[in-house]
């Protein structure tokens, strides 16, 4: 098996798992108590120091390597300072990011939530085109114009699954928070690409894990400087000790779980637009969340209407066009490879 192929397996399953289980868990986190905001903004990125893993394990190999080779001392880190600066300003993007989706979620069902979030695909062809000069096929444009239209049919049953004691102003402003979080990490996954392109050194799974460990980091502290001046630091010892779910422990347990979890999404998203491109990453994004919504079903026993059946109905749709239409695409280049190589003998002989 191939070492790409090894790693596109590997993002895709800790993208998954990141991709559902961190919505469940900040969701979790907002139903037992849970208020701070920033706070949850937070505990997106917080858990970037397992990155350092990775990174001391392929510096270790890079060292022995050069050693074997008798090559000059071994760089602790291969970012170079334009990637390095591209990485703070996707940083700052992610953390306003983070407190849009947190504030949203707040306010949503975790079904409804993934459910716009479906609608981040289509910002991300529509930004792909213009940054990354994207192609697209009828196939893709179906998938797009599809889960488009399943979160818009959501936006048009607006009221039908407010959580309890919520305000329809709450509601609405939920729903317009995540869409504008659909929307800047749409533009962030291309962003990402295009930095890949324009860096002057060659992208290595590694420098992809420095990337990520930068932009976690700063997007971190964006949010803790959002912590500081929303006074959540005040609050966390009384909201852990009243937490509903068990007290002051079980907070703990969520809170590290929530951080692990979703550091799992952000490696896996960077990681396949490293392995693929960023639509694929939105692609994966978009199909993943279905199962969100049945497992918030399941675990919150939140509300499925009509309205939500006929998103994911559409979402479903898009998401069978867009993969069929890769599969007849590797179908034609597959073909078109056979036919150029089947002419090299007849050439070689005319020569």
């Amino acid at each position: 098996m191939k070492m790409k192929t090894v790693l596109v397996i590997i993002n895709c399953i800790i993208l998954a798992i990141g991709n559902c289980g961190g919505p469940l868990m900040t969701r979790l986190y907002f139903r037992n108590g849970g208020k701070r905001i920033w706070f949850s903004s937070f505990l997106q990125t917080s858990g970037c120091p397992i990155i350092l893993l990775p990174l001391l394990f392929s510096f270790l190999t890079r060292h022995r390597q050069q050693q074997e080779q008798e090559e000059p001392k071994t760089a602790l880190f291969l970012i170079k300072p334009p990637l390095f600066l591209a990485s703070v300003v996707v940083g700052l993007l992610i953390g306003f990011d983070n407190y849009l989706y947190a504030y949203g979620l707040a306010y949503l069902p975790v079904s409804t939530s993934s459910l716009i979030i479906s609608s981040q695909l289509a910002f991300t062809a529509f930004f792909a085109f213009f940054m990354v000069k994207q192609r697209f096929t009828p196939f893709t444009i179906n998938a797009v114009v599809l889960l488009t239209l399943g979160a818009g049919s959501l936006a048009l049953h607006a009221d039908g699954d407010k959580l309890p004691k919520e305000t329809r102003k709450e509601y609405i402003v939920g729903f317009v928070m995540t869409v504008a979080a659909a929307v800047l990490y749409a533009f962030v996954l291309p962003l990402v690409e295009l930095a890949y392109k324009k860096a002057s050194q060659r992208i290595s799974y590694t420098l992809v894990l420095e990337m990520q460990l930068v932009l976690c980091v700063v997007a971190t502290c964006f949010c803790l400087v959002g912590m500081l001046a929303d006074g959540d630091f005040k609050e966390l010892g009384r909201e852990a000790r009243e937490f509903k779910l068990g007290g002051s422990k079980h907070y703990c347990v969520v809170v590290a779980f929530t951080a692990v979890i979703w550091q799992g999404f952000f490696l896996g998203s960077i990681g396949m637009i490293f392995c693929a491109s960023s639509l694929v990453s939105g692609v994966l994004i978009s199909a993943l969340l279905p199962l969100t919504e049945v497992l918030a079903v399941l675990f919150f026993k939140e509300k499925f209407q009509a309205a939500k059946g006929v998103s994911l109905f559409l979402s479903l749709w898009g998401f069978v066009s867009y993969f069929y239409g890769k599969i007849q695409s590797e179908k034609e280049k597959k073909k078109t490879r056979e036919a150029q190589l089947s002419q090299l003998p007849a050439t070689e002989s005319v020569a």
